[in-house]
């Protein structure tokens, strides 16, 4: 188990979530962001990096055993934003953690990695990416970065496509793809302390009846999810009323992500 654990994009929504697990069961904690943190526990410290910066992420890997990477441009945005943050930042940051001896490094990769399969197709882990976005497509260069380091150099890594982590699922889509942080928190654990993993991409949702993925991969390393959307049923499809419906969108497991520019031949998009 690594004693020293890395946290980028610890300033996030999800970050500030998964702080709590990660510095009880981890005996130091480094928190990295362009945001500085100052409400630090004993057992945490901050590292201010960009991850563009080459040097500024080479001093926030230095002396960490794990890594849990969320740091990046999180949403949909022009290429050159992506670019910068997900494709030339991942780069980075995985060069620096291999130049520094890091073992165990955790993707937050994105459910728009996969996100233009239609909801009524059950896909699984070894199906090939379809990204929604250039977010999404970022993401799928991302989970394949993972697969090269493994590969080449030996780094234990886990791609967790990260549906949606909120107290609870707020629409219908989300009652496929919710994430409980208790839940994310596992599969975190998997990644840093699995002692067989070399390399996997699993999706991250907690028990779902509507799930649109087969999560054997995780289940084969042990991830037993102890949260249900399907308790949050009747708030989420009440919840559901109130949104525009978006005929293109409503049908993709990404949502608004495939819709947005979208000016294909939706005939085509939906296959299988």
């Amino acid at each position: 188990m690594p004693e020293t654990v890395l946290l980028t994009g610890a300033a996030g929504d999800v970050g500030s979530r998964l702080r709590p697990y990660l510095r009880r069961r981890y005996r130091q904690l480094v928190l990295s962001d362009r945001a500085e943190i100052t409400d630090l526990a004993d057992n945490e410290s901050f590292r201010r990096a960009d991850l563009d910066d080459a040097a500024e992420v080479a001093h926030a890997v230095a002396g960490v055993d794990g890594i849990v990477h969320l740091g990046g441009q999180p949403v949909e945005a022009p290429w050159e934003v992506v670019d910068a943050s997900n494709i030339q930042g991942m780069m980075t940051i995985m060069q620096a953690a291999h130049m520094a001896g890091v073992q165990r490094f955790v993707f937050a990769s994105s459910n728009h990695a996969i996100g233009m399969y239609p909801r009524h197709r059950r896909i699984g882990a070894h199906d090939p990416p379809r990204p929604d976005s250039r977010y999404g497509l970022s993401k799928a260069f991302g989970e394949n970065l993972c697969a090269m380091y493994a590969d080449k150099h030996g780094m234990r890594c886990l791609s967790i496509r990260i549906g949606n982590v909120a107290d609870r699922p707020a629409d219908q889509r989300r009652l496929a793809i919710w994430l409980h942080e208790e839940d994310l928190f596992q599969l975190v654990r998997i990644g840093l302390e699995h002692p067989g993993l070399h390399n996997a991409v699993v999706f991250g949702a907690s028990d779902n009846e509507r799930s649109y993925w087969d999560n054997s991969v995780a289940f084969d390393l042990g991830y037993r999810p102890k949260h249900r959307a399907e308790d949050f049923r009747d708030a989420a499809l009440e919840d559901q009323k109130a949104l525009t419906p978006d005929p293109l969108g409503d049908r993709l497991q990404g949502g608004g992500f495939g819709s947005a520019e979208f000016d294909g031949d939706p005939d085509r998009t939906f296959w299988g």
